[in-house]
């Protein structure tokens, strides 16, 4: 007997990383939502549907060169994908992406750059960090070891983050100050480490010598787990890791201060077309 809509089995994307999955472990629970969260996007190259936040959308040039959106604002048909760097770099080393890419746009004339990989972890990067810059200006989240562990005792911070080069006895001084304002001594929770050293963080909030960062606003914590998610599970971040220099310490410091670049795109939202 054909089984209704509702029963039929949903395609799905590969096991959450353990980057993304140590992104998620920072975050407070998810609110409980009557509604879906929107629209599902199907990776063409797994076959495999998700949510379209967890997704990078890839966009056609006029000329007909592939180049990732990963704001989701370019105007026309776009493609999706869900897989890390170094699946899409064996996709993109084995034809599987031009093939997949061929049957999205459905056209022939496409042109893949051999950089796109690192084109996409850049546009991560600098998605990433400009969120944080937005957040900083809006006020809701804190710098200073001080100032965090008395939010963090005090059960106002959602999200702790740590830079890349941070000292351990800092980041364990401050994830104990989180576990006691959470009421979870004794438990492994601890701030996140960001694939970024403390002058990347401190340019793109515009402060001086950032190396924790404490969320205080819920709905923050949320938008910055978000797109850290994205980043890091791409690019296969997860704790003990560090970044990579010719990404974190190159293409971010020389680019534009953080945040601008979000403020342009918002700015210039343009709606979607799949």
């Amino acid at each position: 007997m054909r089984k209704p809509p509702n029963e039929r089995p949903k395609l799905g994307l590969k096991h959450p990383s353990a980057a993304e999955a140590r992104v998620k472990a920072a975050l407070p629970p998810k609110p409980v939502k009557a509604d879906k969260d929107g629209p599902e996007r199907k990776c063409v190259l797994t076959g495999g549907k998700s949510d379209r936040a967890a997704l990078i959308r890839l966009v056609v040039s006029p000329d007909g060169e592939v180049l990732p959106d990963v704001r989701a604002k370019a105007p026309g048909r776009g493609a999706w994908i869900g897989v890390g760097r170094a699946e899409l770099r064996t996709a993109l080393d084995n034809g599987k992406l031009k093939a997949a890419l061929f049957r999205g746009f459905r056209r022939r004339d496409l042109t893949i750059p051999a950089d796109l990989p690192d084109q996409i972890e850049q546009q991560l990067e600098r998605a990433a960090l400009d969120r944080l810059g937005l957040e900083a200006r809006a006020s809701t989240l804190v710098t200073g070891s001080d100032r965090i562990d008395n939010a963090a005792r005090s059960g106002q911070v959602h999200l702790l983050l740590h830079a890349a080069d941070a000292g351990e006895d800092g980041n364990r001084k401050l994830d104990q100050a989180l576990r006691m304002g959470r009421d979870a001594e004794g438990s492994g929770l601890k701030g996140l480490v960001i694939a970024a050293p403390r002058t990347i963080l401190s340019s793109a909030l515009g402060r001086e010598n950032v190396v924790h960062i404490a969320v205080i606003d819920q709905g923050a914590a949320r938008r910055v787990g978000e797109v850290l998610a994205r980043w890091h599970g791409f690019i296969g971040f997860g704790s003990g890791d560090r970044p990579c220099e010719s990404v974190s310490q190159g293409s971010i410091a020389a680019a534009a201060p953080a945040g601008a670049a979000a403020d342009a795109a918002d700015e210039g939202l343009t709606t979607v077309h799949e």
